[in-house]
């Protein structure tokens, strides 16, 4: 599956892929934002990460630039309860392009189209910045902070919690600014 947006090509990860994703990953201020990305992030961890089969209802995507095919990020949505999980990360280098936030989108308009009504999504505390980019895309804050292990940091951390009722979403209103 692949999606294009204004400036963004998200499209499946493939396994020659596995070096411009380190590049982009293998950074301690990326990987302790990520729940399930351990740290040292390393060669055998993004080639293991290309070769994950992608499930039909749970897509993820290298975020790639549209006009010049560089790797940016990733983004997906993963089973999680009885809900789908939005969960992202962009390459230190693109931080303040709202590239987060018009991947999100895109990623939120297959979520629907794929028929998912209810989405969540959580950052850690001490990133209000990923905070910010779910309330662009809608998200409401639930109230809750919750502890949630982090192989990045090797531990758990607080983080709070968001939610986005698919049917409530207008996408024509929605922007990457």
């Amino acid at each position: 599956m692949f999606h294009r947006s204004e400036r963004l090509l998200l499209r499946p990860p493939w396994a020659e892929d596995w070096e411009n994703l380190l590049g982009g990953i293998a950074d301690e201020g990326v990987v302790r934002n990520l729940a399930s990305a351990p740290w040292p992030y390393r060669a055998d961890d993004a080639r293991k990460f290309v070769s994950l089969p992608i499930a039909g209802k749970f897509p993820r995507f290298l975020i790639t630039l549209a006009d010049s095919a560089a790797l940016i990020g990733c983004i997906g949505i993963d089973a999680h309860d009885d809900d789908a999980e939005l969960g992202y990360w962009i390459a230190r280098q693109h931080w303040g392009h709202s590239y987060a936030t018009e991947a999100g989108l895109a990623v939120l308009e297959i979520a629907h189209t794929l028929g998912h009504r209810r989405i969540v999504a959580s950052h850690y505390l001490d990133n209000p910045a990923s905070g910010r980019v779910l309330e662009k895309l809608g998200f409401q804050p639930t109230g809750l902070v919750v502890e949630r292990h982090s192989c990045g940091r090797g531990e758990a951390a607080p983080t709070a919690e968001y939610v986005l009722d698919m049917d409530s979403i207008r996408f024509e209103g929605l922007r990457a600014a």
